[in-house]
């Protein structure tokens, strides 16, 4: 017994009683105490404080064995429920925390780090049915890389957010079958190959799957799962006994024995539903797949689940005769094309001297104190030149790259115009000039021009062309001021011109601007609309799902909300007669898609019949034959609640908030069942229908027609052609194309009306 300590038996006037070693007038050292309501705790005791190791036993059954400190469940312990859950692990403040293992009720049982009472980190879930999931955890959720095996024997090893599959990620089937490809929240979604029972799959061990998250390599041979990296078994080390810790000095005392009573039982008997229900589907999605027969191997592409794709090739052991054969072929670049300029190391060098350039124009402009734009910061003499020598100066930082002179055009303009679309200077500069670097993408035109996208989507650098460079520096005032008093405007935000210069002469142009597409949606269908019909159609061997189509690929027409409807058609009648008043002619209304409600996917019209497997649609029930409306209902426009949705200003949005008639002309967000819930801009977060109609008998001439929920993202692009009626006219008669849309062009007028007029009939049409 300690010195001062005695052994004592106390009964309190609330009807609790204690038994055991006291300290002055407080519980220090082994001592037992019994609640009036029945609860009872034996063990350590620390200046009046539950304090090292004891027993807690409550009145509904539960146990607790093990560590505390403070009054709290801290360190090593079993817990026991009534109910039968048993957890082993660490504790803090009463919470799950560290590592443990839990055996749930329903017989499901979870080994694995905890944080704050929910599954964090590496862990290992089984559950009742017989699936099983080892690997990441994310607030309780599957997060990261992981592996999950079904009680049917499939097996899945890919990555996985918030509790789904997404990203890459390889499917073995029971049978045998395999498929390699990309998830999108649950659903196939992208490309990817599926190779049947029986047919001679590629070696894993060369197969890596990509995330932004991780780079590690795939090694599913044999389908081992991540290893958790746990130094003992928690079944061994943490049942029977519980390893001693010292105990800790608490300073705060307390006056009242009945401070102990407001003890609570830890957390619920909290059981993976979430989990639970994510990998209980059989997903039967494979059995079609793996019950196959064939031996052929399949390229596939899916949206959303849906199967849109298929073709087949040859397995490994036949392809492999044909090596040579499918070797892909390489064309060579037009000699006119930007790409030659600086021979095989083009695309590095020109993506870190912009980024030089960009850091050092941005820094140094920046710290300039603010005031009016004047009319001497436009034009081509307003700008910023440096040279950018590789070892450096003293107003440069030595590079890796070859010498360049920088110019960058208008610079007091520009950062007005980023402060204006809400753009930090940082974040540009991070985006854009960040460790990652930027990504170059394939040209969706032909004018031969270099297209870098920034790491994080957010910013599109395209280089010009000395015409349009003179085209845009003529019109920046005036747009200038367009875009400032519309702050809902279409036309593509600009945030800044660079050139870079060689000492041998050669010059680049670029210009950087916001991505229409940088959205939280995945954009499954893309197109470019003039409101022309002379050659506006994509070639077959060019259309698939990636690829930027025309206005005849055009089979749908959207009906939306009257009052989106109204706000989206006079934004887009105010920039054409701005773009009209700058002389500026052949510009398009880029248009995104994202599908919703896949189960009514069940075709394109604009993929040609080549490309379409009908066993692979969705096919009516005998009863929905008749039906000529098909009404999807995975689309809602709630009130706006700014406090739940994401209000950052993006590259490409800037305005407010759209109203909607349909719930009483209020400011609305988009609820999205299961997805999101986003807020509503112009060109951005849309909600409509699209209307596509289907001939299903040509000899009667019926229509059916089938309606799909879509969400729309657009803006105007190609901005910078100048109209020129020579040109166009010499064009005309030189290719014999005396079409009325081909003479009209060559007026900025009546092509701003057939544009405008063109999207109001065909493609936004009124709601009848």
């Amino acid at each position: 017994m300690e010195d001062n300590a005695r052994f004592e038996e106390k009964s309190f006037s609330n009807g609790d009683v204690y038994i055991g070693e006291i300290k002055a007038i407080l519980p220090h050292g082994k001592g037992k105490y019994i609640w009036s309501d029945g609860t009872v705790y034996d063990g350590d005791w620390e200046d009046g404080k539950r304090t090292g190791k004891g027993v807690i036993i409550w009145p509904t059954g539960a146990k607790y064995e093990g560590e505390f400190s403070g009054g709290y469940l801290h360190g090593n312990g079993t817990f026991t429920r009534s109910t039968g859950c048993i957890y082993r692990g660490g504790w803090r403040m009463n919470v799950h925390h560290g590592i443990g293992k839990k055996e749930y009720s329903n017989s499901d049982s979870y080994e694995g780090l905890w944080r704050e009472g929910i599954h964090e980190g590496c862990g290992s879930y089984r559950w009742s049915n017989g699936n099983s999931y080892i690997g990441n955890w994310r607030s309780g959720k599957l997060e990261g890389r992981g592996v999950m095996k079904w009680a049917n024997s499939d097996i899945f090893d890919g990555f996985w957010v918030n509790g789904l599959r997404h990203g890459s990620g390889v499917h073995r089937f029971a049978d045998g079958g395999l498929y390699i490809g990309t998830w999108s929240k649950g659903l196939k979604d992208g490309k990817g190959t599926f190779y049947p029972a029986g047919c001679k799959h590629p070696s894993l061990k060369r197969c890596s799957i990509n995330s932004n998250d991780s780079g590690l390599s795939l090694n599913t041979e044999k389908h081992m799962s991540p290893k958790l990296r746990v130094k003992r078994s928690l079944s061994v080390k943490i049942s029977g006994s519980i390893r001693s810790k010292s105990s800790r000095q608490i300073s705060q005392r307390t006056s009242s024995m009945d401070a102990h009573r407001s003890l609570l039982e830890p957390a619920g008997d909290s059981i993976c539903h979430d989990s639970s229900s994510t990998v209980s589907q059989s997903f039967d999605e494979g059995r079609s797949e793996s019950s196959s027969t064939r031996t052929s191997v399949y390229e596939r592409e899916y949206m959303q689940g849906v199967l849109i794709m298929e073709r087949t090739r040859k397995s490994s052991e036949s392809s492999h005769k044909n090596k040579r054969q499918n070797k892909p072929s390489v064309k060579p670049v037009m000699q006119s094309s930007f790409m030659d300029i600086f021979g095989g190391c083009q695309s590095y060098y020109l993506k870190l001297n912009l980024q030089l350039g960009i850091r050092y124009t941005v820094g140094k402009i920046t710290p300039v104190p603010a005031r009016e734009v004047r009319s001497s910061d436009f034009g081509e003499r307003a700008r910023i030149r440096m040279y950018f020598p590789k070892e450096g100066t003293q107003r440069t930082p030595p590079h890796y790259s070859i010498d360049f002179y920088w110019k960058d055009y208008c610079p007091m303009v520009f950062r007005d115009l980023r402060e204006m679309f809400n753009l930090d200077a940082a974040d540009y500069m991070m985006s854009i000039c960040g460790d990652c670097g930027l990504r170059d993408i394939s040209s969706p035109g032909k004018s031969g021009s270099i297209f870098y996208l920034s790491q994080d989507d957010r910013f599109v650098i395209k280089t010009l062309k000395k015409s349009e460079l003179k085209v845009l520096l003529n019109m920046l005032p005036k747009y200038y001021s367009h875009v400032g008093q519309y702050e809902n405007t279409l036309i593509t935000k600009f945030f800044g011109i660079h050139r870079i210069t060689l000492r041998g002469g050669n010059k680049v142009r670029f210009v950087v601007m916001g991505n229409m597409f940088c959205t939280e949606l995945h954009i499954h269908r893309s197109y470019d609309l003039k409101g022309s019909s002379q050659g506006r159609f994509t070639d077959k061997d060019k259309l698939n799902s990636h690829a930027t189509m025309k206005d005849l690929d055009l089979k749908y027409e959207f009906q939306m909300d009257i009052k989106l409807r109204e706000s989206l058609l006079n934004q887009i009648s105010l920039d054409s007669k701005f773009l009209e008043s700058q002389h500026i002619i052949d510009y398009s209304l880029l248009l995104g898609l994202h599908f919703r409600a896949p189960e009514n996917l069940k075709a394109l019209a604009e993929l040609p019949g080549s490309m379409q497997r009908q066993d692979s649609l969705p096919s009516e029930d005998d009863d929905k034959q008749g039906e000529q409306l098909l009404i999807p209902k995975g689309l809602l426009l709630v009130a706006h609640e700014p406090s739940f949705v994401n209000t950052a200003p993006g590259p490409h949005i800037r305005g407010n908030t759209l109203r909607a008639y349909s719930i009483g002309n209020k400011e609305v967000d988009l609820l999205l069942p299961g997805t999101a819930r986003l807020r509503v801009q112009l060109g951005v977060n849309m909600p409509a229908q699209a209307i596509s109609k289907v001939q299903e008998d040509k000899e009667e001439a019926l229509e059916l027609f089938e309606v799909y929920d879509v969400v729309l993202y657009m803006g105007m692009i190609d901005i910078l052609q100048e109209y020129n009626m020579k040109k166009k006219i010499e064009h005309a008669y030189k290719s014999m194309k005396f079409d009325p849309f081909t003479i009209s062009v060559t007026d900025p007028k009546i092509y701003a009306q057939r544009f405008i007029n063109f999207l109001d009939k065909k493609v936004f049409p009124q709601n009848t």
